[in-house]
């Protein structure tokens, strides 16, 4: 899969973006991630690899301690590729506004 492939993935489920919602308040530890889900922490531990492999989140020792960040970076790369589409959508919904004012002016023209 591609790396946008990955990003749209991780984010697409509620529980990945309710964890990066928390990590977005700042480092956290797995347990303290993992506490307001009502799910197996295997469940989290997958959850957080979909989240690691698309680059939205990093793990950094510190001590005995493991603490999970959020990277906001790849979320850009998603922006930037529904901009594309956003330019696309506008022009063709302009070109679409043109069509029916021209309809109408030929309309009230012709009457």
């Amino acid at each position: 899969m591609d790396h946008l492939t990955d990003i749209l993935t991780a984010i697409s489920h509620p529980t990945r973006r309710a964890i990066i919602g928390q990590l977005a308040n700042g480092p956290a530890r797995f347990l303290d991630i993992a506490k307001p889900f009502d799910t197996a922490l295997n469940a989290v531990t997958k959850h957080l690899k979909l989240l690691e492999r698309a680059g939205l989140i990093e793990r950094r020792k510190q001590g005995r301690e493991v603490f999970i960040s959020f990277r906001a970076e790849p979320l850009r790369e998603v922006a930037e590729w529904m901009n594309e589409y956003e330019h696309f959508w506008n022009e063709r919904l302009d070109q679409f506004e043109g069509y029916f004012k021209e309809r109408n002016r030929e309309e009230k023209d012709s009457k």
